[in-house]
């Protein structure tokens, strides 16, 4: 899912649901008093004959933002709305996986992203993505597996107050979508990209609804976020989101809510990041997160970037849980990058049994639209056999 949380779309049918407002079309009355008189009435914009009417039902919403355009596009996207799309293709095998130890296996997904803008500055964007990874190597890259039907992933606007805070509202997205994590590492595995504070620095939204024992909205939140940029490298951002929004009413004792806020200084080559999480865990219990990340860049010829995280995890009745990352990326080795890292698989207490997580990969691109990124993983898992995976994935964008 990760993987496409940047691609915001919407079909081409988007189009269909711009408004044809009542006020494309003007009526005027040469005499009030005689309504009978048809010849009196007088018909524009929309019933103008030399303006086609698939432009209208293809604008994309372009009228909403300046009346005064002639319809200068050809019935297809409004000049404003920008398409890209993305997919992945992933083989591999991953020893210790259950029922499917040693399989070969291939999964894919695919995401389109529409966005659009409406003042130059603003953004609505959209994200539909499909796949069918449900085996190993598509779950430890936490790919898409949707049994190959097309899913609304997420709708988000974006507009700027004034000319340092920029503001988010949307459904289905996360908190954390403005934070500006200290983080360089080019991960491989779902886990790494975490940098050591999936849930301070990560935080998703709100995650079901209490009132229920159905999940069908679960996936759904409401969220708001914004962030400051003080434009000399610290940033400050934060927000909110709550599940039900559309059934049982925003941040009620039946959602499970979660609050997020985080404070940044970032450089071209060096940056340090602090995370806060309140995350509600029942209706009457919570969890509080804390995540430090940094990293820095050494200066000279293949030496790596270093990114370190540290997360500490504070649950209502139990003891206090930490997690840890390190990584390493080399931007240029030969015609591709590097990078290699370890994590905690998870936040653990003192008196827990710790596990890590350790992967090291090699991507590098054919062209401009595609790259090929071989890696392989160690998952230590506690009481069973670790899982060691290869894994090949070829990502495309167009």
């Amino acid at each position: 899912m990760k993987l496409f949380k940047s691609l915001l779309v919407a079909p081409a049918a988007l189009g269909l649901l711009a408004p044809i407002s009542a006020s494309a079309n003007e009526v005027h009355l040469n005499d009030i008093s005689n309504y009978s008189d048809i010849e009196s009435f007088e018909l524009f914009n929309s019933f103008n004959k030399e303006e086609p009417a698939q432009d209208l039902l293809l604008a994309g919403g372009e009228g909403l933002v300046d009346s005064s355009d002639s319809y200068a596009h050809d019935g297809g996207f409004s000049t404003t709305t920008s398409a890209s799309f993305g997919a992945d293709f992933v083989i591999g095998a991953v020893d210790g996986a259950g029922y499917l130890q040693e399989a070969l296996t291939f999964d894919y997904q695919y995401g389109m992203t529409l966005s659009t803008s409406f003042t130059g500055e603003d953004s609505l964007d959209l994200v539909i993505e499909t796949g069918n990874a449900t085996s190993a190597s598509g779950t430890i890259l936490d790919m898409n597996g949707m049994s190959d039907k097309l899913n609304l992933d997420g709708i988000t606007y974006t507009f700027p107050l004034g000319d340092k805070t920029t503001v988010m509202v949307g459904d289905s997205t996360d908190v954390s979508a403005l934070y500006s994590t200290a983080c360089t590492y080019s991960a491989f595995t779902d886990l790494l990209s975490n940098c050591g504070s999936g849930t301070a620095a990560g935080l998703g939204g709100g995650t079901a609804d209490q009132g229920t024992s159905s999940t069908a909205d679960d996936a759904s939140s409401a969220t708001i976020a914004a962030a400051f940029d003080f434009g000399n490298g610290f940033t400050l951002a934060g927000g909110l989101s709550g599940a039900g929004g559309d059934t049982e009413g925003l941040f009620t004792k039946e959602s499970l809510d979660v609050y997020g806020v985080q404070a940044a200084y970032n450089t071209d080559s060096y940056g340090a990041s602090l995370s806060y999480a309140l995350t509600d865990t029942s209706a009457t219990a919570e969890s509080s997160f804390w995540g430090l990340n940094a990293f820095y860049s050494f200066d000279g010829e293949g030496l790596p970037s270093i990114s370190v995280g540290y997360e500490s995890e504070d649950p209502s009745g139990s003891s206090t849980k930490e997690g840890y990352f390190v990584g390493l990326s080399w931007d240029e080795v030969g015609p591709g990058s590097f990078s290699i890292g370890m994590s905690s698989t998870a936040n653990f207490a003192d008196t827990d049994t710790e596990t890590y997580q350790y992967e090291a990969a090699y991507s590098y691109p054919i062209n401009d639209g595609m790259t090929i990124t071989p890696g392989v993983f160690i998952k230590e898992v506690n009481n069973a056999d670790d899982q060691t995976g290869v894994i090949v994935k070829t990502s495309f964008s167009f």
